[in-house]
């Protein structure tokens, strides 16, 4: 079924922006174009996309933005990272490790850094060098507590172990959280 609204609203949208397009940028607008700027949620006022981890044993993540969306996984491991890359009121537009995307209510999601080990079984060093001593060795698919990155290495905690592995080594921090 149309709804007239919804057409009325779609062409009034389209003609704003053909007329746009026509009469060109003002100044002020032009000199916003030029600035760097990262792209930020509509609800939170947050970066996106930023990484959070699931505050819950079971989370459903949903096929659009709310509970009239059918669930389409239902997440099963607290504390994996989850990276948001949209926003829409109480609702989050997020990804997995695996490149699952879906919606997530903002209450099954805390603040808390943590990172997955991805690839194969990888090890955390003492320090943040290929040379210094293993403390331990991760299977693909462990979640750790993210602590720093600094110069392709992160610090992190696992099992109340504490080593440095290397960034390419995991999921779940952004390269421009990376410092040089």
């Amino acid at each position: 079924m149309i709804r007239w609204s919804h057409v009325r609203q779609a062409l009034a949208i389209a003609l704003a922006i053909l007329t746009l397009e026509l009469t060109g940028p003002t100044a002020g607008a032009q000199d916003q174009a030029d600035e760097p700027t990262a792209p930020n949620g509509q609800t939170t006022g947050l970066p996106l996309p930023r990484f959070v981890s699931l505050a819950a044993s079971e989370v459903n993540m949903r096929a659009g933005p709310g509970t009239r969306y059918p669930v389409r996984w239902v997440l099963q491991r607290r504390g994996m990272p989850i990276k948001i890359v949209g926003e829409d009121d109480v609702w989050r537009r997020v990804v997995d490790y695996e490149g699952t995307e879906g919606w997530i209510h903002s209450s099954l999601l805390s603040s808390r850094r943590t990172v997955v080990v991805t690839g194969a079984v990888r090890e955390l060093r003492r320090s943040a060098s290929p040379d210094a001593r293993v403390v331990l060795r991760a299977e693909p698919g462990v979640i750790g507590t993210l602590l720093n990155c600094t110069s392709g290495w992160c610090l992190v905690e696992i099992q109340d172990v504490r080593g440095w592995i290397e960034r390419s080594s995991i999921w779940g921090v952004l390269d421009s959280e990376m410092a040089d």
